[in-house]
């Protein structure tokens, strides 16, 4: 590897680079899901459609993540691939605006859940290749989290809801897909591909059963199904729940779920630099027992709206530990050739079983039993996800060679 692909400076615009591009892309994913106030009733959209909406693209998201993520690790072209999905994501924001009906919108969400899918597990192996492994944990955390949740998940409920107010909800689906495209041009002017492994050919692949031989890698996949659940159905809900349950105004909403942005802004660094310190297992376990205050503060704080934000802020602490489960602790896990695998694989399961079906099944708990029971369901989300984070073996390399020395100070000394 070069010494310019090893510098400081290159691994930091890497990393800030990759996190604006992915949360251009989620500041697309997510607009349908903060302007769904407005476009459910003007489409007239049951509740069951919009669990639909958001099930379409988490189920082309995750093949997409699955396979695509896997051809780029056996074509050894990283940069190629995210370039394309900038270009082919931003048209599917517009075709998400020119849409007039349920099924036009299906269609163009299935295509950018397509083009969006692969992104993130290429990222990561561009990540894993250049960042030092003591710095990994921050590296996956700001790319994943910083820009996806600056700009996907507080800018984009406060900027498109009073653009909506202001133009239209079309017009701000037009707004949200120009940013995509300037990035693939930094990208592809300012990112370089990695040297290939030598070790890696062509039909050199981590297949399905062999992922399932290593512990950690069922585990997260597990804490994913559920994790993804928990982001999605919060995502898709959560602003119908503040509106027609709460009443609060859209405005008032926006901010709200804005907030949950904000805190995962600052989770981006803080919550995997703490698991750098400490490590990757005591984390996993504390962090989403913190999500239960996000359905239960919206249930039950009642007086000003505002009460709510410190719940939801550090409710959404959360957020924080997803670049860990679907990729920091994979890629310390498998070998690292198989980076961009490895994420598709736990992002993708998360995407298939999460993504697709709970968004669905909550929809239609919400049409049976009203949005109150979308909020137990996640709760129930968040308390398994805790559960199943003890099972993890560690993996943060100062812990476990910390662990390795402590194990040789024990082994009693020859004679």
């Amino acid at each position: 590897m070069t010494e310019q692909r090893n510098s400081g400076r290159y691994q930091v615009m890497l990393v800030l680079l990759l996190s604006l591009n992915f949360g251009v892309l989620f500041f697309d994913r997510n607009a349908l899901n903060f302007l769904m106030p407005y476009v459910q009733p003007d489409l007239k959209l049951s509740f069951s459609q919009v669990g639909l909406l958001s099930s379409a693209l988490s189920f082309t998201w995750a093949l997409s993540g699955l396979f695509v993520g896997a051809w780029s690790d056996r074509a050894g072209k990283k940069k190629v691939f995210i370039v394309a999905a900038g270009v082919a994501f931003s048209i599917c924001s517009v075709m998400s605006g020119v849409a007039s009906s349920f099924l036009m919108l299906f269609g163009a969400r299935l295509l950018m859940g397509a083009a969006e899918g692969a992104v993130m597990p290429i990222s990561h192996s561009l990540v894993a290749e250049e960042v030092s492994p003591e710095r990994r944990g921050l590296g996956m955390g700001v790319t994943q989290n910083l820009g996806s949740n600056f700009l996907g998940s507080f800018v984009a409920p406060v900027a498109l809801t009073a653009f909506a107010v202001a133009f239209g909800w079309r017009h701000a689906f037009f707004l949200a897909g120009v940013p995509g495209l300037i990035c693939a041009a930094l990208i592809w002017f300012f990112v370089k591909e990695p040297p290939q492994d030598p070790a890696a050919n062509s039909h050199d692949r981590l297949t399905f059963m062999a992922t399932l031989k290593y512990r950690n890698m069922v585990l997260c996949a597990l804490i994913s199904i559920l994790l993804v659940s928990y982001l999605v159905i919060t995502w898709a809900f959560m602003p119908l729940f503040l509106s027609q349950v709460r009443h609060f105004d859209p405005g008032v909403t926006g901010w709200l779920m804005g907030v949950l942005g904000l805190s995962a802004t600052l989770g981006s660094f803080v919550v995997p630099a703490i698991s750098d310190r400490v490590g990757r297992r005591p984390v996993m376990i504390v962090i989403p027992f913190l999500g239960l205050m996000i359905p239960f503060g919206a249930m039950y704080l009642g007086g000003s709206p505002w009460a709510l934000v410190p719940l939801f802020f550090f409710g959404w602490a959360l957020n924080g530990i997803f670049p860990l489960f679907m990729a920091t602790i994979p890629s310390e896990t498998i070998p690292a050739r198989y980076v961009a695998t490895a994420v598709g694989f736990t992002m993708g399961l998360g995407e298939v079983i999460g993504g697709v079906f709970s968004p669905a099944v909550a929809g239609k708990a919400a049409d049976l039993a009203g949005l109150n029971a979308v909020m137990w369901i996640l709760a129930g989300l968040a308390v398994l996800a805790g559960l199943l984070g003890m099972g993890l073996n560690e993996t943060a390399p100062g812990k476990v060679r910390s662990a390795l020395a402590d194990a040789t100070e024990l082994q009693p000394t020859p004679v």
